[in-house]
């Protein structure tokens, strides 16, 4: 039932937002109204997201969420679990973020139409130049104080707390725009949602110290994937234990 609600809520939400979306895409076509606008569907989306997560009764226990700086671009590293992941973090964010997703969800309508207002890009995993391409327009969205989240494993894991191998491309928009990476990680959000629906959970939501350039300065995207893997591995190691 609450995952049925939730499906009708977006469902809903989506519809009646068409000419809320339209009226903001044709403001932002103005340099002097595009970041207003694009913070308006921001606020928007965050509540909706919270109003989701209400519904399919999960609680969060944020830890460590000062560690996020808020007067510059970042890149968010979490591991990834659930689709609700997207939701738990997305309605925290306290600036404007644009999320990599798969290719797929551009078969989407309106939906895909919301996540490109927020500069939420498609990655095509079949294509490596495409992929590329991908990356490079996170890099430009950093440099124009966009922060970007990246799920370096790819697609969900299928086994709890643990993790899947790190793609290292990902990190290459740390390594060419120096910005700072913040590690997140979710504890037990795999269940929210299974083959049986929406269930109440008690999430955690852990931001760990930013990595900043100066630290990760010299390392390939091989090195830097392996150590922001290792810290969010500490945590959940906690965890698993």
């Amino acid at each position: 039932m609450r995952f049925i609600l939730d499906a009708i809520f977006l469902g809903l939400y989506l519809i009646l937002g068409i000419p809320v979306l339209w009226v903001l895409n044709q403001m932002g076509k103005s340099e002097k109204w595009k970041y207003k606008t694009d913070l308006i569907a921001l606020r928007m989306v965050q509540k909706a997201f919270k109003v989701m997560l209400f519904i399919a009764g999960t609680k969060q226990v944020v830890i460590g969420e000062e560690n996020v700086p808020k007067d510059q671009p970042v890149l968010y590293i979490p591991n990834h679990r659930s689709y609700f992941d997207i939701l738990l973090l997305y309605s925290r964010v306290p600036g404007l973020t644009g999320f990599v997703s798969k290719d797929s969800m551009q078969k989407f309508y309106l939906l895909r139409d919301w996540m490109k207002k927020l500069h939420c890009l498609f990655l095509n995993r079949e294509n490596p130049r495409e992929g590329l391409k991908t990356i490079l327009q996170g890099i430009e969205n950093i440099k124009n104080g966009i922060s970007m989240c990246i799920f370096p494993e790819g697609t969900r894991s299928k086994k709890g707390n643990e993790m899947l191998e790190f793609h290292h491309g990902s990190f290459k928009c740390a390594l060419k725009t120096k910005a700072p990476i913040v590690p997140v990680v979710f504890v037990n959000s795999f269940k929210v949602l299974d083959e049986k629906g929406c269930k109440p959970v008690n999430v955690q939501i852990h931001y760990l110290k930013p990595i900043y350039a100066e630290e990760y300065a010299g390392m390939k995207t091989s090195e830097l994937a392996e150590l922001v893997k290792g810290r969010i591995e500490e945590v959940l190691k906690e965890y698993r234990a």
